[in-house]
């Protein structure tokens, strides 16, 4: 199995000559088997040129799981050129809408109804199929299984845990460590204590031993003070995940919008010198890079 790098952007594309060397694409990345199966994790703008390399080629075959519905994360998708090609097969898994209670294949249409953009769903010529997950859902595509867990984000968001060729990749999505929201002299503070821990050891035992942790990390702990309940993980406490769940390698991603290459060339240095000896293998993800499990 082996992976890369279309986007890693968090919340808003940010092209330009800061950000050439982490990328300025939002989320999407690209999972290969043996056999040259694909799996696309969500379709941010790093989708377009992914279906910019793929349109060349013979009839496509893939599956995309969308991790949550934001834009940042779908909005790459009405220019995934494979999506206008007649005879390609498209499946799509993503979540409900639960205020309107439709499917994800509603979600995604919407986005290119009117007045929103000028190219509408029925003018897409793949065949294209749609399944609207819950948690705990697995998906079985035959060379490999896809499971499904309900992370914390302000929209229904679950992270995906792919199994194939005796390998596991785990990818939140975005995705913020559970808090208590009550205060500790507050009714309902000891019962929502529980369900936080409940959440977390629940996470924690899905990620323990995966090969792969791709994780939301937007902020840094002083960042995080002003914007807890915003949906996003730090870094720290997002390596402090991985090392109590003894994942194999962790790759931080989700980088802040405003965040130029040389600060977060900055903040891996002083996490490296921090965490050299706390036993976690880590990077900081990087657009177009490939790894090979």
């Amino acid at each position: 199995m082996r992976f890369r790098f279309w986007g890693t952007r968090g919340s808003l594309p940010a092209p330009g000559p800061d950000t050439v060397k982490y990328g300025g694409n939002t989320t999407c990345i690209e999972i290969r088997t043996e056999n040259d199966e694909l799996i696309i994790l969500d379709a941010g703008t790093g989708i377009r040129e992914l279906g910019m390399e793929l349109a060349p080629r013979d009839l496509l075959d893939c599956h995309l799981f969308i991790s949550h519905t934001h834009w940042d994360h779908i909005q790459g998708a009405p220019f995934f050129l494979p999506l206008f090609k007649p005879g390609n097969k498209v499946a799509i898994y993503g979540p409900p809408d639960p205020v309107a209670m439709t499917g994800i294949e509603t979600v995604l249409s919407r986005q290119m109804a009117y007045p929103h953009f000028p190219v509408r769903v029925v003018e897409l010529q793949a065949d294209i199929v749609y399944e609207t997950l819950t948690d705990g859902h697995v998906v079985d595509l035959g060379f490999a299984t896809v499971s499904t867990h309900l992370m914390n984000h302000p929209a229904m968001n679950f992270g995906c845990k792919i199994k194939c060729e005796g390998k596991t990749i785990f990818f939140t999505g975005d995705h913020e460590p559970h808090f208590n929201i009550y205060q500790p002299d507050d009714d309902g503070y000891e019962e929502y204590e529980e369900v936080v821990s409940e959440r977390c050891q629940a996470l924690e035992d899905c990620l323990q031993g995966v090969d792969v942790f791709i994780a939301d990390a937007q902020y840094t702990e002083e960042e995080y003070r002003t914007k807890q309940g915003w949906g996003h993980s730090t870094f720290e406490k997002t390596l402090e995940l991985a090392r109590r769940a003894g994942v194999g390698k962790t790759f931080l991603t989700h980088h802040e919008t405003s965040r130029s290459d040389s600060e977060v060339d900055a903040i891996f240095d002083r996490l490296c010198k921090q965490w050299n000896t706390c036993g976690v293998d880590f990077d900081m993800a990087r657009e177009g890079e490939k790894f090979q499990l």
